[in-house]
């Protein structure tokens, strides 16, 4: 019997005010390629589909009569998109000239990567990381711990 528990995939799905600005910041700040769009007649989108790196990014514009909202423009949200990404300093670097905001610079981390974390145009939070070092849980525990000693 098959387990209806399973997950297949997970998507990101960001609701956005403007989704052509919204597009090209995504493709040039992170190289996403854009998939398709479902609009209604009037031209607002319901929904958009990007490839960024080997997942799908799902975007739809704001609907607030069904109660879906885009974040407020200062970004006041309580998530956040992490890419593991080649080069964080390039990324973070060409997401800025693509128009996003630098929230925290790019610094070698206690969990073993480099990161930071930038605010897009339209509202939402972006972590960019690339590895440095593998550790055990055990080990980002410990270095974790130690930041709330010293």
């Amino acid at each position: 019997m098959p387990d209806d528990r399973s997950i297949h995939e997970v998507y990101v799905y960001l609701t956005v005010r403007d989704m052509k600005a919204a597009i090209a910041f995504y493709s040039a700040a992170f190289g996403a390629e854009f998939l398709f769009q479902l609009s209604e007649p009037s031209g607002r989108v319901g929904h958009a589909e990007l490839k960024l790196g080997p997942s799908v990014l799902m975007l739809a514009e704001a609907f607030p009569e069904f109660g879906i909202n885009a974040p407020p423009p200062e970004g006041v949200v309580g998530s956040r998109v992490h890419l593991h990404v080649e080069d964080c300093d390039a990324m973070a670097a060409r997401a800025v000239a693509a128009g996003a905001t630098m929230l925290m610079e790019p610094k070698d981390q206690f969990y073993g990567e480099r990161a930071c974390r930038l605010l897009d145009p339209f509202g939402h939070h972006w972590l960019l990381g690339h590895q440095l070092e593998q550790l055990s849980p055990e080990e980002m525990q410990r270095r974790y711990d130690a930041l709330f000693e010293g």
